[in-house]
C-alpha cells in the first residue's frame, strides 16, 4: 500500500500496542485488509482499494477516548480528512452500520471484520465472561431509581434504557444517561466506547367499542 497519509501510518503504528477482547488490533486489520483483498479479486473489484479499507478500518480505536462517537465514524471523519479514497472512507464508516454502504467494498470489509473476529482463537474473551459483561452493564443501569428495563445490544457497544416517564422527567433523563455513562467508566472495563441511549416513552391508548 502506498501513498499512505503520515497520520494514519501513525495510527496504524498505535494499533500494535491495542487489543479488542485480546485480539491485538494491527493483526486483525492485517487480516481484515487480506481477507478483503482475496474477496474482491474474486468478485472483480479493486483489490488494492478493498486492502486498503482493511487495513485502515478500525483506526477510530487509536484515538484519544475524550474524542466522542463509535470508532467506526471517528475513522471515517480521520480518513476523509487525510484524503483517502470516498469507497475507503464509506468502507471505514459504514463497518458496523453506522452510516449507508455505498460500494461493495464496505460490504466486503464488513464481512472480513466478522470473519477475522469469529476466527477459532482470535479472541480470549469466552462466551460465560461476554454474558456477564452484558449482564454488569444492564445492572449498572438498573441500578439507578426510575429506570424500568435495560437492553445490551451491538454486542454490548450499547445499552438502551426505559424509564418510568411519570418518574424522569426531560431535564432528568439528560442527567441519568450523564450518570450512567459516568458509573460504566468507572466500574467496567471494555474495548471502544458505550453508547448510553435513555428512552422516555408516553403512550395513549383508547379502545373503539
Amino acid at each position: 500500500i502506498q501513498g499512505v497519509n503520515r497520520d494514519i501510518i501513525t495510527l496504524l503504528g498505535r494499533m500494535k500496542y491495542r487489543s479488542s477482547y485480546g485480539q491485538n488490533v494491527l493483526n486483525h486489520s492485517i487480516e481484515v485488509a487480506q481477507l478483503s483483498s482475496i474477496m474482491a479479486a474474486e468478485l472483480g473489484l479493486d483489490p488494492m482499494l478493498a486492502k486498503r479499507a482493511g487495513l485502515f478500518h478500525d483506526i477510530g480505536k487509536t484515538v484519544d477516548r475524550s474524542i466522542e462517537g463509535p470508532h467506526a465514524i471517528i475513522g471515517f471523519e480521520i480518513a476523509k480528512r487525510c484524503r483517502e479514497h470516498p469507497i475507503v472512507c464509506n468502507a471505514i464508516g459504514a463497518h458496523h452500520d453506522e452510516m449507508p454502504m455505498e460500494h461493495s467494498i464496505a460490504v466486503l470489509v464488513q464481512a472480513a471484520d466478522a470473519i477475522s473476529g469469529a476466527r477459532p482463537g482470535a479472541r480470549r474473551e469466552s462466551v460465560e465472561a461476554y454474558v456477564k459483561r452484558l449482564e454488569r452493564l444492564e445492572a449498572i443501569a438498573t441500578s439507578f431509581e426510575g429506570v424500568a428495563k435495560t437492553y445490551a445490544i451491538q454486542a454490548g457497544r450499547e445499552v438502551r434504557v426505559i424509564v418510568e416517564q411519570d418518574k424522569i422527567n426531560d431535564v432528568l433523563q439528560d442527567q441519568l444517561a450523564d450518570d450512567i455513562a459516568q458509573k460504566i467508566q468507572e466500574e467496567m472495563e471494555y474495548p471502544g466506547q458505550i453508547k448510553v441511549n435513555v428512552i422516555r416513552e408516553r403512550r395513549s391508548i383508547a379502545y373503539a367499542k
